[in-house]
């Protein structure tokens, strides 16, 4: 099994954390965990929006579908001090994402996730998911598989490139093109193949997605030649995934020339955008550089039984 490469962690034995859910021990402490309701929506959106760049994610999801709804595929928790000050967020459930400003509030919040039997992954910068598999595993609980990825950004100015003229908004009608392109990229990323997980589900998903206006495409002849997909849109980052280019159609300039366009457009209503790769892809590292994107951070995903 792959192991993450790690230094020493920081001090654990911590200060015990207290819950006010059924999750944690009741205990005279510190800070404290709970869900979170719509009422906190403005204060959670202004305690994610001091780093948006790595918050991206979870912000799309309260933009999206609220703090509380069954789209999120999850739970989002709070962990507060004694002052009532949020120390941390985290959005638990089949993706795990998480920021935190202090140690006790990345071990509170992992003592919640170690409950979540719908876990599938947990993402999140390099140091801070390393320390908070070090808490979450004392559960007992396993990775099935890791990956290392480096976050890149791409900000005014950049290259403009020839346009395509092809380049548009994905319609219903070519869902068929779209999703196994998708449910590949995924199964090569993951090792699960969302078609035979969860094919209902993953086919609504990619609906949505269209409907939403979030999925880019460029089709010719019947035959897709580029796709990339929004999967959160705020008016500080915009972040990208699935991008793809036919493999017969690559290394003739396509992919920069739809990516410079898309870049153009998007950078219209947001500051900066965003893409996670994979570290063992140098293709798709030179891809982005030449793209005009800059590293940013280096994030570990951990894929879970």
């Amino acid at each position: 099994m792959t192991q993450i490469e790690k230094t020493p962690s920081r001090n654990a034995l911590m200060t015990t954390v207290m819950a006010e859910t059924q999750y944690l021990p009741q205990a005279d402490v510190s800070v404290s965990v709970s869900k979170l309701t719509e009422q906190d929506r403005n204060e959670v959106l202004a305690f994610l929006a001091q780093r948006p760049l790595h918050t991206v994610a979870m912000v799309g999801f309260i933009h999206d579908n609220g703090l509380v709804s069954p789209l999120n595929r999850g739970t989002f928790h709070g962990c507060r001090n004694r002052q009532g000050r949020l120390e941390g967020v985290a959005l638990v459930g089949h993706a795990t994402l998480l920021e935190t400003t202090t140690d006790r509030a990345l071990e509170a919040l992992a003592e919640v996730a170690q409950t979540c039997t719908s876990a599938h992954m947990i993402m999140g910068e390099k140091e801070r998911i390393e320390d908070f598999w070090d808490y979450y595993a004392e559960g007992g609980l396993h990775m099935r598989h890791f990956c290392r990825e480096l976050l890149f950004e791409l900000q005014w100015p950049i290259e403009a490139l020839e346009e395509v003229s092809g380049l548009r908004l994905a319609t219903s009608d070519e869902l068929e093109l779209i999703i196994p392109v998708h449910a590949q990229m995924a199964f090569e990323e993951s090792g699960v193949n969302p078609l035979e997980r969860d094919p209902e589900g993953f086919r609504q998903r990619c609906v949505r997605r269209i409907e939403q206006g979030r999925t880019w495409v460029w089709i010719d002849g019947g035959e897709m030649v580029f796709k990339a997909d929004i999967v959160s849109d705020t008016s500080s980052v915009i972040y990208l995934e699935g991008v793809w280019t036919n493999s017969e159609r690559r290394s003739q300039g396509y992919g920069l020339r739809c990516m410079s366009q898309l870049a153009r457009t998007l950078l219209l209503r947001t500051q900066s955008v965003c893409v996670l790769v994979n570290e063992k892809n140098a293709k798709a590292r030179n891809f982005y550089q030449r793209a005009g994107y800059k590293l940013r951070a280096v994030y570990d995903t951990i894929f879970l039984n």
